[in-house]
């Protein structure tokens, strides 16, 4: 019988996490033809589902130290250590997305409680910058799976 090393508990961690926090980046995808043409009052009233989810920010420090605990680990396995750090890069990249476009819109918005002018500009950057963050994880979903994948063949 094979016990879980080391490598094996982080990499649990690392993917679900990851996992847990491509949830809701993909339900901001799925959601976005939906919401991205409804007026104004509908929008606002919607967008009020979100609130509390920022308590999920957790995870993304969890996949981050995860995955730079199997960075470490896999050092000398470059056919690990390439998509692990893909994933990082991936999870870093949607967190600029984040904070470039999607933060502003929320803070611009007052978490979506106060219709400023400029209202539909914020919503397509709101909505757009979450596309893009989902894509972002799904990508660091698919280079931890593939790392997986070559540690169990290494």
């Amino acid at each position: 019988m094979r016990y879980p090393t080391a490598h094996d508990v982080v990499f649990f961690v690392a993917m679900l996490a990851t996992a847990l926090a491509l949830g809701p980046a993909m339900a901001h995808l799925l959601e976005l033809p939906n919401k991205i043409g409804l007026p104004a009052a509908d929008y606002f009233v919607v967008q009020q589902a979100y609130r509390g989810w920022s308590l999920l920010g957790f995870l993304i420090l969890v996949e981050l130290l995860s995955m730079a605990a199997l960075a470490v680990m896999a050092r000398r396995e470059p056919r690990v250590l390439s998509p692990v750090l893909v994933a990082i890069a991936s999870v870093i990249g949607a967190q600029a997305v984040f904070w470039t476009w999607t933060y502003p819109a929320n803070a611009a918005t007052r978490n979506w409680t106060f219709v400023p002018e400029n209202w539909e500009i914020l919503r397509r950057q709101w909505e757009f910058s979450h596309a893009a963050g989902a894509f972002l994880q799904v990508l660091a979903m698919a280079a931890l799976i593939l790392a997986v994948l070559r540690r169990s063949r290494a």
